[in-house]
This record gives structure tokens, C-alpha cells and sequence, in this order.
């Protein structure tokens, strides 16, 4: 198994991405919501053993979702592009700072943030500059 990571640019916090992800532009024909980008994962049938695409917020990964498939997008140009097929669940994640980076990035499960405790999920999630300033130090 092997997970993405991948900013969300323009995301103020996890409420705001499954908002995006609600409204019919951040979705597929499906209805699911999906991530178009122009790099087709290589190592695409490792991601789709249970690998999830974890979301990074304002330089800290906080979320992520379990990616379903891979669908090619063609809007008449000739370019191929990929849609990253997510489930609509967003899993609140121990908050981990991470630098910028261009795309989206492999991430082995041994370096994945851990999932919040069960029972603390609806708990209300700090700011996301709180959560950077508290994972920096070690506190989350």
C-alpha cells in the first residue's frame, strides 16, 4: 500500500475542502469528489490497495480521504489528465507540518500521520496556524 499527499491550495481549513468537495465543481460525474491533475500515478495500483491522499492546509497535513480509483479526464485539448477518485468521508489527521511542493507526492504509510483518536473527530479543530505552530514544537 502507498498513499499521496497533495496541497489544497486556496483551503483555509478542512470544513473549507469538503465544502469545495461538495459543490459540484470539486466532483465527478459520479458525484464523489476527485482531484484532476496532469501526472498519472505509476505506482497506481499500490495507491489503490488502501491508500488514502492526505491533504495538506496552509503547510499542515490535516485530513485525508481513501482514494477509490483513477479516472482519465480528456476536455478536448489532448491532454491527458488523471482524477483522483476520493471517497467523501475527509478523516480529521494528527496535525504534521509540511513544507510546499509542486504536485502531489508519494507518501509511504510509515511516515502517514496517525488518525485522530476515535471519539475526538467531532471535537472542533484548532486553526490551522495554531496546529502548525503546536505540531512544530511536538505538542500534536
Amino acid at each position: 500500500m502507498l498513499h499521496l499527499i497533495k496541497l489544497s491550495v486556496g483551503t483555509e481549513d478542512v470544513s473549507d475542502l469538503a465544502a469545495w468537495q461538495a459543490d459540484r465543481r470539486g466532483q465527478g460525474p459520479d458525484g464523489l469528489p476527485r482531484h484532476v491533475t496532469r501526472m498519472w500515478p505509476k505506482r497506481a495500483d499500490e495507491v489503490l490497495s488502501g491508500g488514502s491522499i492526505y491533504w495538506v492546509i496552509k503547510g499542515v497535513i490535516l485530513c485525508r480521504q481513501r482514494v477509490l480509483r483513477f479516472d482519465e479526464v480528456d476536455r478536448g485539448d489532448g491532454i491527458r489528465r488523471c482524477a483522483i477518485i476520493c471517497e467523501p468521508d475527509l478523516k480529521r489527521v494528527a496535525a504534521t507540518p509540511k513544507r510546499a511542493f509542486q504536485g502531489w507526492r508519494y507518501l509511504k504509510p510509515e511516515d502517514a500521520p496517525r488518525d485522530i483518536a476515535p471519539g475526538r473527530e467531532a471535537e472542533e479543530a484548532l486553526p490551522p496556524a495554531l496546529q502548525a505552530a503546536l505540531a512544530e514544537i511536538g505538542v500534536l
